[in-house]
């Protein structure tokens, strides 16, 4: 019944009118208290001069607190800028008191005007002691109350600084949170052992499973803004182990109105843990790059192409033409389209191989900036179908770069992969190929070819993330090609802000890379990942070594042997300096290479881009018996 009572009294708030008439009880009560003080507590002083005054303090206070407007705060809630409010409120009463005051004793007014500068010296100190302690009484009060009838989660906050002071306010002043905060942990040694707050600030060290059983500590909210990736890693790990729940504050850019919020502390996830700080790219020439353009997507369906296609409907475009084989996504992109509201977008069912479809979009469409993300990508898969990944990988793209030269598009945008890279596999010799086939039409007409070249994307369809969050929902284990295997990562969206800016860039030939840090052990994401899940490692769910695939790589790479980079305007963003090639040579060989059909041999086809990329050599693969020959 109690805890009813005050569930209903949580939903209700004080009148402002009432907090009005608190507050100026208070300051006719220590106005009394300053004329009692200042006469040392001797009742020798004229009262009926004081009782005369009073409605003047009191009619004084009501204009104050009207100016500043004090009483419209709710008072369970009181916070930094209430208590400012009420000092400035109480200040302004001080200074009237005193103008009053002066003018009375100057043009000999009657003496309620005329107050001792004392009495009102006195009277300030009180006010401000009684109005910001009342409310502070209130809140406390109502804050214990609250927490004796719910479950109470106990906390701690990594940083004592600037943004953990904010963060301990925003848990503190929020009525619905059950968190209670038992203390800080910092890094600073000045600052160990001291208090804030009347809470203790610990190390890190400190933290342990001895600690966290004698205080029941079940949660660490890490808010320090700028923290490196790598110092997040270490953190998180040594909480990790501990049982600890671990929760982060955002970036003070991303607080709604420059104010935090319970509700944007968020759970550190896989993209926290990257090693690097997230690419971020704002350019307004973007807007009018895809301004008033006519823009075709392939592969939209997919990861990548859908977060294209949805970046690209940020701009004011003319027409976006959606392309992909896969039915069932193509619809789903589209459906989300149609709710968001975007217009004068076409999704179309077709396939880059198909050339004379493709010419006949090309012709009804005429589109000037092409994306083409339509690829197969799966190592394994091509390793035993290189009939395909020719066939999708090269042919398609030989198709839609061909074609757009033919029909005067501005800009082609190939998305590559790090795979590309002194291939080992089917696929990543594949996609190499593509690279160098674009590079061949450079200059051929007016189109400008750019190349993007990038690692693994976190959350894309048949990465590794969603690979894990599959087998540790049912139960483990999760499997690892190698212990010592790493790869490159960064997010969809960092992927396709690299693509976009590099349509906007890019002035045609170049290869973009961009720097993407430390490569990530997937071995110790695959640990993070357990963990992150709330269980333990190998307790609860063990990892599983399975041995390196057909054509994988222990180690990827961005650059080629013989190229090196050269800077753009973006620090996180280079041109590779590729090799010279023989164009016609190339070119020649990638038409044969393209006119293999579905009864070829693998080997044979495999001969056939082992001779055009010398460097593919590969790896765990049935295809080393053609190595041995070179």
């Amino acid at each position: 019944m109690i805890k009813d009572l005050l569930q209903n009294i949580s939903h209700k708030y004080a009148s402002k009118w009432l907090v009005m008439l608190f507050d100026l009880m208070i300051v006719a009560l220590t106005f009394v208290a300053a004329y009692i003080i200042r006469f040392n507590f001797q009742m020798d002083f004229d009262f009926v001069v004081m009782f005369k005054q009073i409605p003047f303090v009191f009619l004084a206070a009501l204009i104050s607190f009207l100016l500043v407007g004090s009483h419209k705060g709710v008072v369970r809630f009181t916070g930094f800028k209430d208590v400012v409010n009420i000092i400035i409120g109480v200040n302004i009463l001080a200074t009237t008191l005193i103008i009053s005051t002066f003018f009375s004793r100057r043009f000999n007014y009657e003496s309620i005007f005329n107050i001792s500068g004392s009495i009102i010296y006195i009277h300030l100190l009180l006010n401000i002691l009684f109005l910001v302690g009342f409310k502070l009484f209130i809140k406390s009060m109502y804050n214990k109350l609250m927490q004796d009838f719910k479950t109470v989660k106990r906390i701690l906050i990594f940083g004592a600084g600037n943004s953990g002071m904010i963060t301990y306010d925003a848990i503190t002043n929020d009525p619905k949170s059950n968190h209670q905060i038992i203390g800080f942990i910092d890094d600073n040694e000045r600052k160990i052992g001291k208090k804030i707050n009347t809470l203790t600030v610990y190390s890190l060290d400190k933290i342990t499973p001895r600690f966290i059983d004698k205080y029941g500590v079940e949660e660490v909210i890490i808010s320090i803004q700028n923290i490196e990736s790598a110092r997040l890693l270490q953190i998180s790990g040594q909480l990790f182990e501990l049982g600890l729940k671990v929760k982060i504050v955002p970036p003070v850019q991303n607080w709604i109105d420059g104010d935090l919020s319970v509700g944007q502390i968020k759970e550190v996830n896989i993209e926290d843990l990257l090693g690097r700080d997230p690419i971020s790219i704002t350019n307004p020439a973007l807007i009018d790059e895809y301004e008033n353009q006519i823009i075709l997507i392939t592969g939209a369906a997919g990861s990548i192409g859908s977060e294209i296609a949805r970046k690209a409907a940020n701009y004011d475009f003319k027409k976006l033409i959606l392309l992909d084989t896969a039915e069932s996504p193509l619809y789903d992109l589209q459906q989300e389209f149609v709710q968001k509201g975007i217009k004068n977008f076409t999704a179309i069912v077709a396939d880059v191989r198909d050339f004379r479809r493709m010419e006949q979009l090309f012709q009804l469409h005429k589109p000037k900036i092409v994306f083409h993300a339509a690829a197969y990508k799966h190592v394994p898969l091509m390793e035993n179908n290189p009939y395909e990944a020719v066939s999708v990988n090269i042919g398609g793209t030989r198709h839609m770069a061909s074609l757009s030269v033919k029909h005067g598009v501005n800009k082609f945008v190939l998305i590559s992969t790090d795979k590309a890279v002194n291939p080992t596999n089917v696929m990543g010799a594949t996609k190499r190929i593509a690279e160098l086939y674009v590079n061949c039409l450079q200059g051929k007409g007016n189109t400008k070819f750019i190349t993007t070249r990038f690692g693994n994307v976190l959350g894309s369809n048949g990465s590794v993330i969603p690979l894990f969050k599959r087998q540790i929902e049912n139960g483990g284990p999760l499997t690892v090609t190698h212990k010592d295997i790493t790869r490159y990562f960064m997010t969809i969206s960092e992927a396709c802000q690299l693509v976009l800016e590099a349509a906007t860039m890019g002035n045609g030939g170049e290869i973009f890379v961009f720097d993407m840090g430390e490569s990530v052990k997937i071995y110790d994401l695959a640990k993070n990942m357990i963990i992150l899940s709330g269980l333990r490692y190998p307790e609860d769910i063990d990892i599983k070594i399975t041995g390196l695939r057909p054509g994988e790589k222990i180690y990827e790479e961005l650059l080629a042997d013989g190229e090196n980079t050269r800077p753009t305007y973006h620090e996180k963003i280079m041109i590779a300096k590729t090799k010279s090639i023989d164009i016609l040579t190339i070119s020649d060989k990638i038409s044969n290479l393209c006119m293999v059909n579905s009864k070829s041999q693998n080997l044979e086809i495999v001969s056939l881009i082992k001779d055009i990329i010398p460097e593919y050599i590969s790896n765990n693969s049935k295809y080393e018996v053609l190595d041995s020959k070179k």
